[in-house]
């Protein structure tokens, strides 16, 4: 099923007020056919990380695909005003906009794919007009997913290969927050979702048993578990906190009898409270002494990546980790610095690139112009570094890169060192040019992604910078056109 499909189709009013304005702007000059190269990137690393996940490309040519203004649309951006009272759209742009179906091309990083600061995720290709209006819908789309997936890539990997179920839809900012957040959950890592529409939609398992206002709605606990495994007697893992965690426990090893006299497993019981690892621990001694030893203990109760670490160093007898608000609302990084920039131009007739180039005062908000693509060189032990090359330009064969971080600094690539380009064709023309991965697909490429990182990137505190480069050529090209907007040399 489409992701867009419960959206009612297209999402074309999705855009900041400004995208239409300045395609208006375009077309009233002649220039909405002007060839544009757009590229998609984020400044720095979300949660302190030394990697993140590349995520949101499905959704995102879900979005171009039935990109369209529907009758109901091109009505309401009649009514829009300018400050004078007169129609801010012609009624001629808005017959324009009717017609209109995109036909760009998008090359980008597979979805699973680990990605650094200012490498480009994704990149846009086409009439200028076009271009623009997707921005804002294309930085909603693969920003967010992208942090989630990273969230959870880090939660997984503190959980050392345990279970690990993504439970946020209660807490999540908003109705696509929820299915947002539990597809990119799922390529990061994430086992199973809560979220019933999500595992309808996108095909993820879905998981989930009973809420404490199930233990409340009877006259005691015991019987609130005693009806519930004769309802679900093959989904039984009791909350165990409601009253008193300890004799939760116990209510649920004498209901886990019964069940095992009928043929039936007591599957885990959940803690949402208290001291996670002293509770785990004496859950744990119970269960074992009654003969449970195979029953998991799942942990809630607001977790993210470091607690799970630290109840792994304390040597907690957890085994199924539930997260949600700090998975699906990215905690402490509510959102990831993306930005959507226009790298190259061309007129129409014209053979030759304008490269274009965004300054600041702030040097790494200057942005890097041409065509780019990221050549990822490794060897036997894991990836080296990266190169961001312009297609155009071509990739300089002397095999060093002048580093992002530090740009007096040289990275060296090891003559013998494989490599591949990251950039992928997507779409052409707007058509999809072959067909995109299963979700299954997609997660088992991040776990090889995953393994191809040395230790020292997937530390939580201080992790490894890994080197991205630019090479020299796309390098000489920057620095020159930097100089000549600043008006240090002569066009």
């Amino acid at each position: 099923m489409s992701w867009i499909q419960n959206y009612g189709g297209s999402l074309s009013l999705l855009t900041d007020l400004y995208e239409l304005t300045m395609a208006h702007g375009y077309w009233k000059s002649g220039m909405q056919d002007w060839e544009s190269v757009f590229h998609l990137t984020f400044r720095k690393e979300p949660f302190g990380s030394g990697f993140s996940i590349a995520c949101g490309l499905e959704s995102l040519v879900d979005v171009v695909r039935q990109f369209r203004y529907s009758a109901s649309d091109l009505n309401y951006l009649a009514t829009l005003k300018s400050q004078d009272g007169s129609p801010l759209f012609s009624s001629d742009f808005i017959g324009y906009l009717e017609k209109l179906k995109l036909t760009v091309d998008i090359d980008a990083m597979p979805e699973g794919t680990v990605a650094f600061p200012h490498e480009p995720l994704v990149r846009v290709k086409g009439p200028l007009l076009q271009c623009q209006l997707l921005e804002t819908i294309l930085l909603n789309v693969v920003g967010f997913q992208t942090l989630i997936a990273t969230k959870a890539a880090r939660i997984s990997l503190a959980a050392k290969g345990e279970p690990v179920l993504e439970f946020g839809a209660r807490r999540a900012q908003g109705v696509d927050g929820a299915m947002s957040a539990a597809r990119a959950a799922y390529v990061g890592g994430c086992d199973a979702t809560s979220n019933v529409l999500a595992g309808k939609t996108f095909g993820i398992p879905v998981q989930g048993t009973h809420a404490h206002s199930w233990v409340m709605a009877f006259d005691n606990e015991l019987a609130a578990f005693e009806a519930y495994a004769e309802t679900m007697p093959s989904n039984v893992i009791f909350l165990v906190d409601t009253y008193d965690t300890i004799q939760g426990v116990k209510h649920a090893i004498e209901v886990g009898q019964k069940l095992k006299a009928r043929g039936h497993s007591l599957l885990g019981v959940r803690l949402d409270s208290g001291d996670l690892d002293s509770l785990s621990r004496a859950a744990r001694k119970l269960l074992d002494e009654a003969g449970f030893e195979e029953t998991k203990i799942l942990a809630t109760n607001d977790l993210n990546e470091d607690i799970i670490a630290s109840l792994k160093e304390q040597g907690s007898k957890i085994s199924v980790w539930g997260v949600g608000t700090q998975l699906v609302t990215g905690g402490s990084e509510a959102s990831l610095g993306v930005v959507y920039k226009l790298s190259a131009l061309r007129k129409p007739g014209e053979k030759e690139w304008l490269p274009k180039i965004k300054l600041s005062e702030q040097p790494a908000k200057i942005s890097i112009p041409g065509i780019q693509q990221v050549r990822r060189f490794e060897d036997a032990t894991g990836f080296i570094q990266d190169a961001i090359f312009d297609e155009n330009l071509g990739c300089d064969d002397t095999g060093v890169g002048i580093s992002l971080v530090d740009p007096t600094r040289r990275e060296v690539i090891p003559q013998k060192a494989g490599h591949q380009d990251l950039l992928v064709p997507i779409l052409r023309k707007g058509e999809l040019h072959s067909p995109l991965p299963s979700l299954t697909e997609i997660r088992e490429h991040r776990k090889s992604q995953m393994a191809r990182l040395t230790p020292s990137l997937k530390r939580f505190v201080n992790p490894h910078v890994y080197p991205v480069t630019l090479d020299a050529k796309l390098y000489s090209l920057r620095s020159d056109l930097i100089l000549k907007e600043r008006g240090y040399v002569n066009s």
